[in-house]
Order: C-alpha cells, then sequence, then structure tokens
C-alpha cells in the first residue's frame, strides 16, 4: 500500500530503529513507548489487520514475539512482557496495517494496559457460544 507508514517502514523506505529484520518482518523500536523498549513487530507485505495476514506468517509473527521477548527481558531486566495486537479503531489500533506491540513492564511502570473485568452471565454465554459455533 503506497500511501502506508508501517508499509514504508518495514521496508525500508522510512529510517528506524531496528531490532530486528527478515525477509517478512521488520521490528522496531515504538516512536511513542509505553514503556522502555516498547517494539512493534511489522510485516513488510501490507495487511490490514489479523483477519487479512494469512495464517502463517501470523503464527511466524508470534514465533518472532517469542524471540524478540526472550531477547530483551535479557537485555532489558524486566518484571514481565505484554503482547498486544489492537483491530479495529474501537480495540485501539491506529495504523491499519497488522503490527504486534511487545511491550516490558516494569514494577509500578503505570503503563495502564488492562481492562476492568465484567461476569460472564449464562445467557451471553450461550448467545456467543451459538453464535460463534454456527460461523466457526
Amino acid at each position: 500500500m503506497s500511501d502506508c507508514i508501517f508499509c514504508k517502514i518495514a521496508n525500508g523506505e522510512i529510517p528506524s530503529a531496528t531490532l530486528y529484520e527478515d525477509q517478512d518482518f521488520r521490528v522496531i523500536l515504538d516512536l511513542g513507548p509505553a514503556t522502555k523498549g516498547h517494539a512493534l513487530i511489522l510485516p513488510k507485505a501490507h495487511y490490514a489487520d489479523l483477519t487479512e495476514i494469512p495464517e502463517e506468517l501470523a503464527g511466524k509473527a508470534t514465533a518472532l514475539a517469542k524471540k524478540i521477548v526472550t531477547a530483551m527481558k535479557t537485555a532489558l531486566p524486566c518484571d514481565g512482557y505484554n503482547v498486544v495486537q489492537n483491530n479495529g479503531l474501537a480495540a485501539g489500533q491506529t495504523v491499519f496495517h497488522y503490527h504486534v506491540h511487545l511491550i516490558p513492564r516494569y514494577a509500578d511502570d503505570h503503563a495502564g494496559i488492562g481492562w476492568k473485568p465484567g461476569k460472564l452471565t449464562e445467557e451471553v454465554r450461550d448467545e456467543v457460544l451459538a453464535k460463534a459455533k454456527e460461523v466457526l
């Protein structure tokens, strides 16, 4: 996609702080990090979100996340990690090019990633299971 900023970064048209690169992905440090060491996995080909990326590449992205997180936990002794992948505006996606956030977590970092847990009612459970099973 010619006007996609992440396509341009992933393919080296725009300079970035690159942690890792292979034939399918570039991993960069996020310019607006939630915490120290926040990185993004960017596929070089354009896919708007998780529903568009081929399963094989989605699997490679997960394996790459493990590789980068493992290395970064040694490089930046952090207390944990969030692996976040947003899909759609309502879910917080602001750049519509599939990407994975790798966010190191430190005690008391106040990064604010999370939600207030609700309660799964029997009615909602039954509705979701029935509707989802129809399309699966």
